[in-house]
């Protein structure tokens, strides 16, 4: 189904309905698919059709709110918090890669199952004195465990933008006040970090955008990002759309690039930070980070503080996503006519990680995390410094 929203808006929302932009299609096409269910969401976000940490989290948390909303639920309060949680559990299985979507379930059935315990205690209370109004307030209870739900998705979406727009800012600024004599540069990108992988702006893409909108942008340079082309079919879609200035280069041209002095700085997206800094990010990203560091350029992770995982001390405990050997033996990333020999063994991950030593700055939406040493982020404290309402 053809829709005629802006075609960078890739999850059309309202209440009751969600309609997902497929991605697979473009640039050529722009095609809205019905998400009914959390069943819908789960092989949306499997098979490519929305990507993006962000715009995962929040497609799979609205596909479950659509259902919700359209369900005539019979059973009682209990049950409708044991159904949210477990949906919820079904949706992170998906793609384990990105922190955003376990990051955004966990917080989700914690809301759930406080509003559960809230709406329990209120009915103890009057069910100790007033037995005839138990059935009514078993309704409502019912009710207010999904609305709560449902009001909690539905913020995803506005919180997001925000979100990306102070990266944009905190981004653009710290660039800025880095740049020497020259007064713009040239930033090169990976993979696609834009609207399409958010609910709008982006995070990597965004700081470009906002590079863009205070003229210091020269050039944008994108890579193809294969095998999935998210670069080529993608970035480049974004930034002719928003007539940004920018070229795409094959992915193995970005250290000539490098070589030839037309590249400032790197800036990239992230799918998990671990406590240390290590980052995954889409494969690729690895390479990037070395020739950089090579070429004595800067380095930049942009992503929001969701996609930080404390629980992980190091990279090495990241779970990698290995997608289906057709993204590699077929043209399309998979969708086209096999291009490789029959018979051959494929190898074919999602993401790599880029240790924290090649990371020169993490730019979140509270301000940009800044190593204390020489390969040394403290994220930790910075996310405790930014609790307390000071932003770095």
């Amino acid at each position: 189904m053809v829709d005629q929203f802006s075609p960078l808006q890739s999850i059309c929302y309202q209440r009751g309905s969600l309609r997902l932009l497929d991605q697979r299609k473009l640039p050529l096409e722009t095609v809205y698919l019905d998400i009914l269910n959390a069943s819908d969401g789960w092989n949306a976000i499997r098979d490519m059709v929305v990507r993006g940490a962000p715009a995962i989290a929040i497609s799979a948390a609205l596909s479950l709110a659509v259902e919700i909303f359209n369900l005539d639920f019979s059973g009682t309060s209990l049950d409708a918090s044991s159904f949210l949680v477990k949906k919820l559990e079904y949706l992170v299985s998906s793609r384990p890669t990105a922190v955003n979507l376990s990051d955004a379930a966990t917080k989700l059935q914690n809301l759930v199952l406080k509003t559960a315990e809230t709406a329990a205690e209120a009915k103890f209370v009057i069910q100790s004195f007033y037995w005839s109004f138990v059935i009514a307030l078993e309704l409502a209870n019912k009710l207010f465990i999904i609305l709560t739900y449902i009001d909690a998705a539905e913020n995803m979406l506005t919180d997001d933008v925000n979100t990306n727009k102070a990266i944009g800012f905190h981004g653009a600024n710290d660039i800025q006040s880095n740049l020497n004599d020259s007064k713009r540069i040239s930033i090169l990108t990976h993979c696609n970090t834009g609207s399409l992988a958010t609910a709008g702006y982006g995070t990597a893409l965004g700081v470009i955008r906002a590079l863009h909108a205070n003229g210091t942008l020269e050039t944008a340079f994108c890579t193809e990002t294969r095998p999935f082309n998210q670069g080529s079919r993608l970035t480049a879609f974004e930034l002719v759309h928003d007539k940004i200035p920018a070229t795409l280069i094959a992915d193995s041209a970005a250290a000539s690039l490098m070589k030839a002095g037309r590249v400032g700085a790197v800036i990239v997206g992230a799918d998990r930070i671990a406590a240390n800094g290590d980052t995954a990010n889409k494969i690729g990203t690895y390479s990037l980070a070395l020739c950089a560091l090579h070429h004595g350029l800067p380095f930049y992770v942009a992503a929001p503080i969701t996609s930080i995982d404390l629980s992980l001390s190091s990279g090495d405990q990241i779970l990698i996503e290995e997608r289906s050997p057709k993204e590699l033996l077929c043209s399309d990333g998979g969708l086209g006519k096999q291009v490789a020999a029959s018979g051959i063994g494929v190898w074919n991950p999602a993401f790599d990680v880029t240790p924290a030593n090649l990371i020169t700055a993490i730019i979140t939406e509270k301000g940009v995390i800044r190593k204390v040493l020489a390969d040394d982020f403290n994220i930790k404290g910075f996310i405790q410094n930014t609790a307390n309402g000071k932003e770095e």
